[in-house]
Order: C-alpha cells, then structure tokens, then sequence
C-alpha cells in the first residue's frame, strides 16, 4: 500500500528519469495570471509557455501543484470531488505528443516499478470527433498497442473529452481520460449507461492527458496549433485511495485524522457533513499559509475563503458539534502536511488567528440568525415558507436541517420544496457567476491587459522610489479594464504621494524605454538586483524582465516591447487590505 506522499515522490522521479525538470508549486493565489482568482488547475502558471515563451527549465517539466476551484462546491461530499486539490502534473511545451503522452501514462500507471494497477481494472476516454475537429483515432490507436481492449475504450463528446478554451478564444484540444474500476456503487445509476464517466463510483477518473492542438479564434472557428502541447492532471487525492484500496479519498491518510476527530466530537454524526468540513478546511488552511496576506472578507479572494470557512461550521452544526472547531482541525492539517509544504508551519499562527477570528464573527451572526427566526416563526402561521428558509441559510448560515429542527420544537412545518426551488434559483446565478469569474487566463492575454501587467512592474518601481525600498508586492490582479497591486506599507498614501508615483510612471512610459527579458538562476537574478519576493517559489532558471532605469524583476510575463505602448497611467484608487498591506487600483487610458 502506497502512502499518498510516496505516490508523489514515485511520481516526480518516474517523469524526472523521462527528462522532465521538476518545477516547484506555485501559490495557490495567482501571482501573475490576469483574470483567476485561485490556482485552478496545474497549467496555470504556465500559459505564457503553453502559448509559444520558452520556459527556462525547457521544453519537459513536471510538478505537484496546489489547485482550488469552486464551481463544482456541490459536489464537495462524495468520495472523490474536493475544493482544495493536489495535482501530479506533467507537460510537453512543443516536445512530444499523444503517443509519447499515453504511453508514460501508461507505464506509471501499470509498471510494477511505479503504481502497479492491475490493467484489466482500467478503461479509457478518446474525443468521439464533431464539426469542429475529427474523431481522435490516434489516441485510440495507441491504448489499442498497449493492450487495452476495444471494449475498454469509449468515445465522448466535447462536454467529457475537450478541454478549453475557458474563454472565448486561445488553445484547446481533444483529451483523453483513464478510469480505475471500483467495483463499489455509491450511488444508483442506468446500468445500462453505466462507465467511465458516470458519477455513481463505479469508475474513478485518475488521470487526463490534454492534447493542446487548436486554437479557438473569435469567429468560433478552430485553427490548428503551431505548437502543439501536451498538459496532464492526475489527483493525488483519488490516486492515493485507488492505491489503498479505500471507498472515499477521506480514508486515507490526507484526510482520515481529520473525520476521526469529527466523528469523535460529533453528537449526531453525518458522513456527507463530515466530508464537507474536512474538505473545506483543509483549502482554508492552504489559503490562508499562502503567504499572501488573504483574509475572510466579503470581496473576491476572501468572499470564497469566508464561504469555506463558514460553511464548514454549519455543517459542524448538522453533526451536532458545539463549540469551536476551526482551530483543532487546522492544527491536524499542519501536522499532517506540514513536511510537504513548509509555510503551515511558518505562517501557522496567522493561520490559527484568522480561523479563530472569522468562527468568532460567524457565532455572532448565527446569534442574530435565532432571532430572525423567531421573528419569522412568530408570524408565519403553521409553515415557514422557502423564501424565509432560504433567507435564514442564505443571510445566516442555517442549514436546512436546522431550521427544521427549529419549526417542529415549535409545532410548525417547514416548505423545504419551496426552500430547494430558491437554492435551485441561487445556484444557477452563482454557478453562472463562477464560470465568468473564474475563466482561465489562457482566455486573456488581450493586448489591454498586457500593458497593464507591465504597468505594475513600472508602479511597484515607483512606490520604492517614492515610499521606500521597504515596500514589497503581496499580490495582484489584472483585467483589461484596471490593475489591482498589493503592497506593503505601513500608512494611508497622501495626494501627493500619489501624484509623485503617477508623475514617475508616466514619465517612463513617454520615454519609449525596450522591454528586455532572460533567462538565468535565481541567485545571478538576486545578485543583479532584480526584484523576487516570491523567490521561494521559482524554479532554478528564471525569466528576468528588465525596463533598464526603472524596474528588474522575476517574472513569467507576458509584457509589451516598448514601455511606449503603455498608455497613460492613473491611480484610481488607493486603500487598506489588512494591517499593514495597501492597495492601489489604476488604469491605462491610450493617448
């Protein structure tokens, strides 16, 4: 039986002895992507690559990253769906393609050396082929030479086996997907329908290979890559229970401490809560070791954090679980992680404190909760309608369940047809949210927003200048509307401040100054005074972009040539994150 952490190690050395560097996770917070709020998935990071900038580890690489999505939240509670994930990954950035792909798969997955799983427990997905793009035989050909059955390989549509773009437009292409038979249900199905790919637990998806061949342009049509890459995603999560034989990811070792303990404190125990504790746990304690400063709030990053955070006591509430979970369950997940990734234990108290601080502020609006109930109670006859149940769950986090138990201590019945109808409403608005929100960053490198991310480099230049050399960039976002740049310092900028800083910019920008980039080691990037605050999180070669007389930092790109094609740089917006962390929003109106 293989630990989940000699899963990955087996894995980082199977694709290091194919040639690939192994590369370091990045942040589970973007540093550079435009439009994501979170890490989504493995490629991320390395769009600008996957789109045609060389990559200074070359043209192989390999890693684990940390990754959080939350359009699938509702899922969140069965055996292998999860907001937090870890992600073996490997790509090919114009090496080698479906044959070479599938067939390392294929050995990891089967060789005695590496996995070891029994060939016949494992199916396979191809692209079944539409208007835009023909079936993909290839795929199909090579699991065929490796011994898979016929039988064991199906054909799916777009919505199973097409990845991308998530935008509009940008790269794209037919997937291929292996399965690990269960041979345990967790839920009923069609029988007659039932294979890979149907959410009953019968078959586990374990890995994807992507083949980047397409781009999408904006008239829908889809053109063939120049260069074709290859992007491939195995869970480690759902790997480590296939190999332990489990029913459920939460049996292993990256969860099981943590659902003992739940079950242990639980007066009325509820294995799909428990799950959805642990689960939303453990990506708040990623999020907040993150190093970014992120914090429970009401806007962007930490709306979701807050959403986790909050959901997961309620939740703790439907096992019958009083006082204060956060803290222990957090102290587990470091103990449990801590070895693999070093900045639980270094950002632990900030962790610790940030739980304890948001289940204190929750506690307090659940306590304004019962009085909005009792409000409601007291005038809605014998049923609380779903609008009013809805409002409690919504506004005050009661789950269903609670106000339930509520109304029938007070002899009333409850519309939970009506109160599901309203969550059906709220979903799709969110979901519908979501998708927007979190579109990939493959979807934007939109000319508007390449200068902006340039204008940062040029703005983080000028506030050492004008505020001091102790200012230090905690985070940033960029849409082709408006730059968003974190930083350190200690106080409220004054109007002149700010003007010095625009003056600064701008002046640069009128210069006309060549945007240069190489590629070097971390050490010969610190010793020429190129600006790294992430550097623990680099590789050994980076890519260093220069506007000689204004900035020198480590960056993946991707930028303008000339600081001329800029535009006029204005702050909008100046204000407090969190103690001691700024924030500016600015501009670039074309002159």
């Amino acid at each position: 039986m293989l630990t989940a952490e000699e899963i990955m190690h087996k894995y980082l050395k199977f694709f290091e002895g194919k040639g690939h560097a192994i590369i370091e996770s990045k942040p589970v917070i973007p540093e550079n992507d435009p439009t994501v709020l979170f890490t989504t998935a493995g490629m991320h990071p390395l769009v600008p690559f996957l789109l045609g900038q060389p990559h200074p580890a070359g043209k192989r690489l390999a890693n684990v990253q940390k990754c959080l999505r939350t359009d699938d939240i509702d899922e969140v509670g069965d055996a292998s769906h999860h907001t937090f994930f870890l992600m073996l990954g490997n790509w090919s950035l114009g090496d080698y393609f479906k044959k070479e792909a599938i067939e390392m798969s294929w050995e990891f997955l089967t060789g005695k050396e590496w996995l070891g799983i029994p060939k016949d427990r494992i199916a396979v997905t191809c692209f079944a082929g539409d208007a835009d793009a023909p079936r993909d035989d290839e795929s199909a050909r090579v699991w065929e030479s490796l011994g898979v059955p016929k039988e064991r390989i199906y054909f799916k549509g777009k919505k199973d086996n097409w990845w991308g773009p998530a935008g509009l437009t940008g790269p794209c292409g037919p997937d291929t997907e292996m399965f690990y038979y269960t041979g345990v249900k967790e839920r009923d199905c069609d029988q007659d329908g039932c294979g890979p790919g149907c959410h009953c637990g019968l078959w586990v998806e374990v890995w994807n290979d992507v083949f980047m061949e397409y781009n999408k342009t904006k008239d829908g049509r889809f053109e063939r890559l120049s260069q074709k890459n290859v992007d491939t995603g195995m869970g480690l999560e759902r790997t480590a229970a296939v190999m332990q034989g489990a029913k459920s990811d939460y049996e292993t070792e990256l969860f099981l401490p943590v659902m003992e303990w739940i079950r242990s404190k639980s007066a009325k125990y509820d294995e799909k809560s428990a799950r959805i504790i642990a689960d939303h746990l453990r990506a708040a304690v990623f999020v907040l070791a993150d190093d970014r400063g992120v914090v429970p709030s009401n806007v962007e990053h930490g709306y979701i954090l807050r959403r986790l955070i909050r959901r997961a006591i309620r939740h703790a509430r439907t096992c019958g679980i009083s006082g204060s979970i956060c803290g222990e369950i957090a102290e587990i997940y470091i103990r449990i992680y801590g070895d693999m990734w070093p900045e639980l234990a270094k950002n632990r108290e900030f962790v610790l404190r940030e739980l304890w601080l948001e289940e204190k502020r929750f506690a307090e609006t659940l306590e304004r909760g019962m009085r909005e109930f009792e409000r409601i109670a007291a005038h809605c006859g014998g049923t609380i309608s779903g609008k009013d149940a809805f409002l409690l769950y919504q506004s005050y986090g009661f789950p269903i369940e609670i106000t339930e138990e509520l109304a029938r201590e007070r002899g009333k019945g409850v519309d939970k047809h009506g109160f599901e109808e309203e969550l059906a409403r709220h979903q799709e608005i969110s979901r519908e949210g979501t998708k927007h929100k979190f579109a990939s960053g493959l979807a934007d490198f939109s000319e508007k927003t390449v200068r902006l991310h340039t204008a940062t480099h040029l703005l983080q230049a000028a506030l050492r200048k004008v505020l001091g050399e102790s200012v230090q960039q905690k985070g940033s976002n960029i849409t082709p509307e408006r730059l968003r740049f974190d930083f350190t310092y200690g106080q409220k900028m004054t109007p002149e401040q700010i003007r010095q800083v625009e003056d600064l910019v701008n002046g640069w920008i009128r210069q006309g100054i060549s945007v240069r980039r190489k590629e070097e080691t971390i050490e010969e990037a610190r010793e020429e005074g190129a600006l790294a605050f992430f550097a623990h999180k680099y590789g050994e070669k980076v890519s260093v972009y220069e506007i000689p007389g204004a900035s020198k930092e480590v960056c993946t790109g991707p930028h303008v040539s000339n600081t001329s094609e800029i535009g006029h740089f204005k702050i909008v917006k100046e204000e407090a994150v969190s103690a001691g962390v700024r924030r500016i929003k600015a501009v670039v109106e074309q002159g």
